[in-house]
């Protein structure tokens, strides 16, 4: 049963915008969000006076001063006066609670048109700011000093994988083989951060360029620091937009304990039972998708992913790329768009974003990242380590 069967209308991808993401010293948090969602409305074909209601996804966790930016969307029209507006945080997630939030107000019948945009500027802060920011999002760490940050969390998950799966060795390799794909992925993606094919070998080895960050993880298994922002607006019927729409087939959510010692930190549990939820909703399973963006803000959780969608067994994730399957030319390509790795991870617009480039697939206008004709898309994007967890189903209409 999809989601139209389910509730008895459709939630479509009408139109969307996408800045440049990486370090944006020109741009302000207001002057992107008016970016995209200027041109989200201008290729939905509709007026600022038809949005009904406005999300806006942003995590900032005091990244910078101004912490109430829901109205900043306001200043595309004069014509968005009075509408409803509401900033939604959840981690990394943000993008992707915003995006679920204007769903479900489709879904209830208070809009027909919502305006969902992810923004973050991150930048111009230090990396202690930063750092501490992110931090905010782990139960144990928050509030406490830490010299690796979030990068050493997700460290730890690497060495329990290790420890139970890695006999051989050679999950540094693994982790290596998957920021060489995205990097690789990444030079074809005009808005990306990083667009240069780094190669496998560099991404394996750890060297001067290439350091340790969190042992076992490089630089290169670590998103960047970003800006950047993303918008799309979501209807409930065609709205003779640029480009045709996109359906959302079935989404899910599901959130996992707080403090560490309640998780298997393998496992990402609460990860696989949104997936279950979302591909449930649509009525299809794993084999029925053409792509999917995943959460990879280190090398370690695309990893997880593969194993969390059900595309292997646990502990045997690296079957899916040393036999061809997540790769552009594979069964199910993973993170055609270089993922967060090489297009950059502003964290309130990673989830927008996503949803953006999966929709820029499934209608033909992904310019140099286009696979051939696909027709069902997922994303899947997360808050914490495995904690926020959200996945979508997109197909073409």
């Amino acid at each position: 049963m999809s989601l139209k069967e389910q509730f008895g209308k459709d939630v479509l991808i009408t139109g969307w915008g996408h800045s440049k993401f990486g370090k944006l010293s020109d741009d302000t948090l207001e002057s992107l969000i008016v970016q995209v969602a200027t041109d989200a409305i201008t290729t939905a074909g509709i007026e600022p006076g038809q949005v009904d209601e406005i999300y806006v996804g942003q995590f900032n966790s005091g990244m910078m001063p101004l912490a109430f930016p829901s109205s900043l969307a306001l200043q595309v029209s004069p014509d968005l006066a009075n509408v409803p507006s509401t900033r939604v945080e959840n981690a990394c997630a943000s993008g992707s609670a915003a995006f679920q939030q204007g769903t479900k107000s489709l879904l209830a019948g208070t809009a027909r048109t919502v305006l969902v945009i992810g923004a973050e500027k991150m930048t111009h802060a230090g990396a202690d700011v930063v750092g501490a920011g992110l931090l905010g999002a782990d139960y144990d760490m928050a509030g406490k000093p830490s010299t690796t940050g979030f990068t050493g969390l997700f460290a730890e998950v690497a060495k329990h994988y290790a420890k139970r799966y890695d006999a051989g060795g050679k999950l540094g390799d693994v982790l290596g083989t998957i920021a060489a794909k995205n990097h690789r992925n990444g030079v074809d993606n005009p808005y990306a951060q990083l667009r240069k094919d780094l190669g496998e070998e560099f991404c394996q080895t750890v060297s001067d360029k290439n350091p340790l960050v969190a042992d076992p993880l490089r630089r290169t298994d670590c998103s960047p620091v970003s800006d950047g922002a993303a918008a799309v607006v979501l209807s409930v019927s065609p709205t003779g937009g640029a480009t045709d729409p996109v359906r959302l087939a079935g989404f899910g959510q599901a959130n996992d304990f707080f403090p560490t010692d309640r998780r298997d930190p393998t496992a990402f549990e609460a990860t696989r039972v949104s997936w279950q939820r979302a591909l449930a909703m649509a009525g299809v399973g794993i084999e029925d998708l053409d792509l999917a963006e995943v959460h990879d803000c280190f090398t370690i959780a695309e990893l997880l992913m593969y194993e969390a969608m059900g595309l292997t067994q646990p502990g045997q994730g690296s079957r899916a790329l040393s036999e061809g399957w997540v790769h552009k030319d594979g069964k199910l390509p993973v993170n055609v768009s270089g993922g967060l790795k090489s297009k950059g991870h502003p964290v309130g617009a990673t989830g927008v974003s996503q949803h953006v480039l999966a929709a820029m697939q499934l209608t033909g206008t992904a310019g140099d990242m286009q696979l051939a004709a696909p027709r069902r898309a997922a994303i899947q994007n997360m808050g914490g380590v495995g904690i926020a967890n959200y996945v979508s189903i997109l197909e073409a209409v």
